[in-house]
């Protein structure tokens, strides 16, 4: 990471891709600020999770268990009445581990009693963790989409990301689910997979030269796994990309790809305080999946995922399926850079139908991120062709003209 700052290392695309996540992060902390007028009582789901890990936090029971439920209640409220949010049964959290609950009760520890939720800092002060998985993860798709296409595909695909609707609302919204922290870990683990399969061809001692990236993809699974526990199917989706990647070094690939699971299963396992019979407990009482395949002949599933897509990036009305078409005829857009995204985000989508029940909503929004990289390496592709001014022209007024929109209903929600 320090190496990112060296002075030869930043320049204008760094500046210019900066200013994009300033502006997605002020687009964030408006909607929080003026959403707070009208808010008369907070979200009950909201207030459930920051309490239990607040109470976790200063050394109260294990979040998102039986004892937490009943010593960590919040006024006034109940998991009965926690919605299909929360999704509680013999009172172990079925979705998530301690991670969730800690990450949301976290600020809190600095938050003076004087505040109460009238006002628009302690919502600000909620909404912190949120904040900083958005701007980290519009981040990871600049640098992902930047090393595959250029500086071209990394300012489409950020500014799909700092304009999206969706990942605005999950990041500042009075009801967000806190999803964010999730779906950074989701699109960590699948590149830095990849990241590390592509150092598998050099010729040194991978394990202890790649430590820094098992740390990452370590943490990154961690982030995946505790925020959705039906997210960790993507974890052994990372295993195939870096055999996919690096087929002439599976033994190392295993290797590293279990030591960063290990260090994933430790801080995890951290989460419940170490306590290995809670851990048994909570596994047990896990919903892994919600696997209905009735859905997949439901046209119903299938509007209600295009529904969620173009809802929260409307851009991708256009350009999606622009770009699905020449994928799928003109043989130079298939290649790793292009083909990866797609199939990850086909793979959630597609989970997403079969599981239509609350788990289907992470689904979406980790598909939105693999959806931006994939549209903006399409694009690239078009406009280093003949028509590629073009083409650019089309995409920058398309965008700019998203942009504006996008702005101009944030001042309407006003």
């Amino acid at each position: 990471m320090w190496r990112f700052f060296e002075s030869r290392l930043i320049g204008r695309p760094q500046f210019l891709a900066a200013a994009f996540l300033l502006v997605y992060l002020l687009e964030c902390v408006w909607l929080v600020r003026v959403q707070t007028p009208h808010i008369t009582k907070i979200d009950p789901e909201r207030a459930v999770r920051m309490e239990y890990g607040l109470a976790q936090w200063r050394g109260g029971p294990v979040a998102g268990t039986p004892e937490s439920s009943l010593t960590a209640k919040p006024p006034e409220v109940a998991p009965a009445q926690t919605g299909r949010h929360l999704r509680m049964r013999d009172g172990f959290d079925q979705d998530r581990s301690p991670l969730y609950y800690l990450t949301a009760g976290a600020p809190m520890l600095i938050c003076p009693s004087s505040w109460t939720p009238n006002l628009s800092l302690w919502h600000l002060l909620a909404a912190t963790p949120y904040l900083f998985f958005g701007v980290m993860l519009g981040g990871s798709i600049w640098y992902v989409s930047r090393r595959l296409y250029g500086n071209a595909g990394g300012y489409i695909a950020l500014t799909l990301y700092c304009f999206s609707p969706a990942m605005i609302v999950n990041v500042g919204g009075a009801q967000s689910l806190g999803e964010m922290g999730g779906i950074w870990g989701a699109f960590g683990t699948i590149w830095t997979a990849v990241a590390v399969a592509h150092t598998l061809y050099a010729p040194r001692e991978v394990i202890l030269w790649n430590w820094r990236r098992i740390l990452l993809l370590g943490l990154s699974i961690t982030l995946t796994v505790g925020n959705q526990f039906s997210l960790s199917l993507l974890v052994p989706v990372a295993l195939l990309f870096m055999l996919w990647v690096a087929p002439v070094r599976k033994g190392s690939a295993f290797l590293i790809w279990g030591a960063a699971s290990a260090l994933a299963a430790g801080l995890l396992f951290a989460s419940y305080l170490f306590k290995i019979e809670l851990v048994c407990a909570a596994a047990a009482h896990a919903r892994w999946l919600d696997f209905d395949p009735r859905s997949l002949a439901i046209s119903l599933s299938y509007r209600h995922v295009a529904e969620a897509i173009f809802r929260g990036s409307p851009p991708l009305v256009l350009l999606l399926p622009a770009a699905l078409v020449v994928f799928f005829f003109w043989k130079r857009a298939r290649y790793f850079g292009n083909t990866a995204p797609l199939a990850i985000a086909a793979l959630l989508l597609i989970l997403g139908v079969v599981a239509p029940t609350f788990p289907a909503e992470g689904f979406h929004l980790a598909a939105f991120t693999f959806l931006f990289v994939f549209v903006a390496g399409v694009l690239v592709d078009l406009m280093e062709t003949r028509r590629g001014p073009l083409v650019a022209a089309a995409v920058s007024g398309l965008l700019i003209a998203s942009a504006f929109w996008n702005i101009l209903e944030l001042v309407r929600a006003r």
